[in-house]
């Protein structure tokens, strides 16, 4: 049985404008950067967390919401800096930390979209608000 491409388009809120593409990573739980994500390697390390030992570097990094300190916004910039950063993000709920850090990083971000719809491994598109995701063969 051969599995049949989809894709369907989101419209979010933008918090930074811009275009990225790239694959997704979904996490299920709340990301804190200062901490839980390495700024020189861009690998996930917070012990416990569903996507403990993966790299965001050049992905498309789609969770619920962001949390932890005020320096997670500096540790987004030096994830920029070290070319680290995910392509784009994506978030359910974006707060205060995550935006500035994808706003000073220059990393397209957009929320109010329903993260559950988004699998690892799809294909994604931002684009301002609009965010298209494609599923399947290519």
């Amino acid at each position: 049985m051969t599995q049949e491409p989809v894709s369907f388009t989101l419209q979010g809120r933008v918090i930074r404008a811009g275009q990225a593409t790239g694959i997704a990573l979904v996490s299920p739980a709340p990301i804190g950067f200062l901490g839980g994500v390495d700024p020189d390697t861009g690998i996930i390390i917070e012990p416990n967390h569903p996507l403990h030992g993966e790299r965001i570097t050049g992905r498309v990094l789609v969770f619920p919401t962001g949390k932890g300190s005020t320096v997670g916004s500096y540790t987004i910039l030096r994830l920029a800096a070290a070319g680290q950063a995910p392509a784009a993000m994506i978030a359910r709920e974006s707060e205060a930390i995550v935006a500035v850090g994808a706003i000073i990083g220059d990393i397209p971000m957009v929320d109010q979209i329903d993260v559950g719809l988004i699998q690892s491994g799809d294909r994604v598109r931002v684009d301002g608000a609009q965010v298209t995701v494609e599923r399947g063969p290519a």
